[in-house]
């Protein structure tokens, strides 16, 4: 993925889900670790083919959709109030 080289994206691998590095390991499964309070240490130590830059890079992912999700529903909140859009 742009701006994301440890993301790929193809639709081969896990119903072209994000993944770590092209392996079958989907961004999402790692964030719901994280969300569930492993630590980036068990998680190495359980998961060995990944590495500490996944993690650091699945996260920085997740904070660019979260922004890039927060834009469009702003934008659909001013044209579904009314307000003229800004770019």
């Amino acid at each position: 993925m742009k701006g994301f080289s440890r993301i790929t994206v193809d639709p081969r691998v896990c119903n072209g889900k994000p993944c770590i590095r092209g392996l079958r390991f989907p961004v999402s499964r790692l964030l719901g670790l994280l969300a569930a309070g492993e630590t980036k240490e068990s998680i190495l130590k359980a998961y060995p083919y990944l590495e500490p830059e996944d993690i650091d890079e699945a996260l920085r992912y997740a904070a660019a959709l979260a922004s890039a999700s927060m834009k469009l529903f702003t934008l659909w909140m001013w044209d579904w109030i009314g307000l003229p859009m800004r770019s």
